[in-house]
């Protein structure tokens, strides 16, 4: 089992990190979060079963991202640790049953919020003004993004009431409305649209002219407070202070003795999710007493008093019209499914990724099929499986082509590959996007080539 084990640790710490980079430094994540979260998942237990096996460069072994060369980097007092997560009753359960076990018989309080779907931020106040503004970054450092952050309107840069030196976390978002007007505007522009809301916030953020990032009306909820000599024993507590000192805080917060009302509060909440202006993917749960917290302290990742209690992945049904294919900048095809619209995660959907030719063969996704959509973490929409018994009589297997459907040169599968290439160096779709790459905002960022 060690050979096995060793032979699939190091790709799977690979495809890791590299989905690592494109959701935090790229801001271009091509997976769905539960994917992301069964795939840690995976490496996390073979780890735990072959400790010898664990790489240097492993995900599990660091809490966040590599670091945008954009802004200063700031390091932060106190880490910002990422929550363990999961999509399980059963593991929301234990949960509280490992922190019953260190605690014993003492009692238990709870506070469930709604996990925003956006950016964690720091805010440093210091005699009642806002004096920094640092991004999460990899928990240990983030950047100082203050001029940014000051153009967020829900931000107070003085505080009404309370503590004046301290310390306010809480998350960056956009509104769903804000969201669709900005990509309104991108696409008036012949701009590429952001992939959903945090995408867009993430962008904001890093923009380098603050008149731009008040632009795109972000919004905030506050969700922590650390103030020194302070005295706050709840996290309950601690929230509606932050409101008396100018903070927005989320209405959607609860305080429970029990834990079926907090699994009542998410039956409730992902049935309805959608009905809120923002995107919320779960709820967090969290021990409210800030002794017990203190005494259960925290892992080098994850504090041991809370857990993100995720939403399941929203799921369609329509049907692919049309199989159509991409030629890329480095001349993979991709095979595309153009679909007849539908409504799905707040969106409407009318394509979708069919990933590669291996895919495509191995799901028997054809023209004309009834298919299920599965956008989980609100990226980019993806067939999840067809539904055979709608399937119409005439379909036919799909059939990829031996030439590039654009330039008409043979195409090429490497071995050591599952993608298939066009390797014309003068395609005319390889040139268009390579031009469009080297004038993007990640390379030259040219504005106005024609």
């Amino acid at each position: 089992m060690s050979k096995e084990a060793k032979q699939r640790i190091a790709p799977l710490v690979n495809e890791l990190n590299e989905h690592c980079h494109q959701y935090h430094v790229l801001n271009a994540p091509t997976i769905s979060d539960r994917e992301y979260d069964l795939l840690l998942r995976e490496l996390c237990d073979l780890e735990a079963a072959h400790p010898e096996l664990v790489l240097p460069e492993s995900p599990t072994l660091r809490v966040g991202s590599d670091l945008s060369k954009d802004f200063p980097t700031v390091v932060h007092q106190n880490p910002m640790l990422s929550l363990e997560n999961t999509y399980s009753e059963e593991e929301v359960r234990e949960f509280v049953r490992r922190i019953q076990r260190e605690l014993g018989d003492e009692a238990l309080n709870y506070v469930a919020e709604m996990k925003i779907d956006g950016v964690a931020l720091s805010l440093t106040y210091e005699n009642g003004l806002l004096s920094r503004g640092v991004t999460r970054g990899d928990g240990t450092q983030g950047e100082d993004i203050t001029p940014n952050v000051r153009t967020i309107r829900s931000i107070p840069v003085r505080l009404r009431e309370g503590p004046q030196d301290c310390e306010v976390r809480g998350e960056v978002y956009l509104t769903k409305s804000v969201f669709d007007r900005i990509n309104s505007v991108r696409a008036e522009r012949e701009e590429s649209l952001f992939a959903n809301p945090r995408n867009a916030t993430a962008g904001s953020l890093k923009l380098q002219n603050p008149r731009l990032v008040a632009e795109r009306s972000l919004s905030f909820f506050a969700y922590q407070l650390r103030a020194p000599g302070v005295d706050v024993g709840s996290h309950s507590q601690g929230l509606e202070l932050l409101a008396k000192m100018g903070f927005p805080v989320n209405p959607d917060w609860h305080r429970f003795e029990s834990l079926e009302e907090v699994i009542r509060l998410w039956q409730d909440w992902d049935g309805k999710r959608d009905s809120l202006d923002y995107e919320v993917d779960g709820i967090v749960v969290k021990l409210d007493d800030l002794s017990q917290r203190e005494r259960l302290g925290a892992t080098a990742k994850t504090p041991r008093w809370a857990m993100a209690y995720k939403f399941s992945a929203e799921q369609a049904e329509t049907v692919l019209v049309e199989i159509l294919l991409q030629v890329g900048r480095t001349g993979t095809v991709t095979p595309v499914a153009k679909l007849s619209p539908v409504r799905l995660a707040g969106t409407t959907v009318s394509r979708a990724t069919l990933h590669n030719q291996e895919e495509l063969e191995r799901k028997d996704i054809r023209e004309g099929d009834t298919v299920v959509l599965e956008k989980g973490g609100d990226v980019i929409p993806k067939v999840i499986r067809v539904i055979e018994d709608k399937r119409p009589g005439s379909s036919k297997p799909f059939q990829f082509p031996q030439s590039c459907p654009v330039c008409e040169e043979p195409l090429v599968q490497y071995e050591s590959e599952v993608a298939v290439r066009c390797v014309n160096a003068r395609c005319p779709a390889q040139v268009k996007a390579n031009v469009r790459h080297f004038a993007s905002r990640t390379a030259m960022d040219i504005e106005g080539l024609g």
